[in-house]
C-alpha cells in the first residue's frame, strides 16, 4: 500500500516540476524588464546643477529674449536649490520672465509668493511691480468688466505706500492715474445708460461716483454736465444749479460748462451754488486730469 501509493504521486510530482519550469523563466522575464524599466526611467531624472550656473544661464537666456528658456532655468535654481539665495533672485527674475511672456497669472503667483516669503529685501517692491504691471496689462475695455483695473490701482497703491522711495513709484502713479480713469469711464457709462432710460436716482448716483471718488480723471467735466442735466429734469434746479456753477468754475472753457448753460437758460435759470450741497463739496476737491 505505501508503494503504491508513492507510486500514484509521481504524475502529479511530474506536473508541478512542469509547471514550475515554465514559471521560472516568465519570472525572471519579468524582472529583466522590471530592471529595463527602472534603467529607462532614470534618464529622466533630473541633473543638478550649481545654483550661480543656472542663475546666469537663466539671465543670459533672458537679455537673448529666450524667455521660455529663461523661465526654465530660473525654475529649475527654485527647484534645485530651495531657499537659497540663488532661489530668491531666481523666483522674481522668473515671475518677470513670465510677465514678459504674457504669462500674467503666473507671474502674479510667483511674484505673490516672492513677497510672503522675502517682504523685507531690495526686490520687494519689484516683484510688487510685477504683480502691478500684470493687472495693468489685463485692463479691459470701458464696455467690459474693470477688475482689473481696480486690482491695478490696488496692488500700485500699494507699493507707493510700502515703497515711497523706490525707482518704481513715479510709474505707479501714472498706472493708477490710467486706471482711475478706466474706473471712471466705467461709471459713466452705466450712468449715461440710465439717464437714456430715464432713471435718474440710479443714473445720478454713477455721476456722482465719477465726482467723489474720480475727481482727478478726464470724465469729471462730462459728470458735472451729466448731473446738471439729470438735476434738471428731475426739477431739483438748485442741484442742477450747483453742478452748473461748480463745471464752470473749475472747466470755464469747457463744451460741457457751455451746454450746461445753455440747458439752464431754456427755463430761465442760470448756474448758482448752494454751498450745502454735496456737489459744492465735492467741487473744493476737483483737481483736473
Amino acid at each position: 500500500m505505501f508503494f503504491k501509493r508513492i507510486g500514484q504521486s509521481k504524475a502529479p510530482h511530474r506536473a508541478v516540476l512542469l509547471a514550475l519550469s515554465m514559471v521560472v523563466p516568465s519570472l525572471f522575464l519579468s524582472a529583466c524588464m522590471s530592471s529595463e524599466k527602472d534603467v529607462d526611467l532614470s534618464t529622466y531624472v533630473e541633473q543638478t546643477e550649481p545654483a550661480d550656473v543656472l542663475y546666469n544661464q537663466g539671465l543670459a537666456n533672458l537679455n537673448a529674449g529666450r524667455l521660455q528658456e529663461a523661465s526654465r532655468k530660473f525654475s529649475a535654481v527654485d527647484r534645485q536649490h530651495p531657499y537659497s539665495e540663488y532661489a530668491r533672485k531666481s523666483m522674481v527674475m522668473g515671475a518677470f520672465a513670465d510677465y514678459r511672456q504674457g504669462n500674467y497669472t503666473e507671474a502674479i503667483g510667483s511674484a505673490k509668493r516672492y513677497l510672503t516669503l522675502y517682504p523685507s529685501t531690495d526686490d520687494a517692491a519689484y516683484a510688487q511691480y510685477i504683480i502691478g504691471l500684470s493687472y495693468y496689462r489685463q485692463i479691459r475695455d470701458v464696455t467690459q468688466d474693470q477688475k482689473e483695473a481696480r486690482q491695478t490701482v490696488q496692488t500700485m497703491q500699494d507699493l507707493v505706500t510700502r515703497w515711497p522711495d523706490s525707482e518704481y513709484v513715479d510709474d505707479a502713479k501714472e498706472k493708477i492715474r490710467f486706471a482711475n480713469d478706466q474706473l471712471a469711464g466705467k461709471e459713466m457709462q452705466i450712468g449715461r445708460y440710465y439717464l437714456e432710460r430715464r432713471e435718474y436716482i440710479a443714473a445720478v448716483k454713477r455721476f456722482r461716483v465719477v465726482v467723489e471718488t474720480y475727481s482727478n480723471t478726464r470724465h469729471v467735466e462730462e459728470a458735472l454736465a451729466r448731473l446738471t442735466e439729470t438735476y434738471y429734469a428731475m426739477g431739483l434746479t438748485s442741484e442742477a444749479q450747483t453742478a452748473a456753477a461748480v463745471l464752470g468754475t473749475n472747466y470755464p472753457d469747457s463744451v460741457w460748462y457751455k451746454d450746461s448753460y445753455k440747458l439752464l437758460q431754456t427755463g430761465g435759470l442760470e448756474p448758482r451754488e448752494n454751498a450745502g450741497s454735496w456737489i459744492a463739496k465735492a467741487g473744493k476737491l476737483i483737481t483736473g486730469a
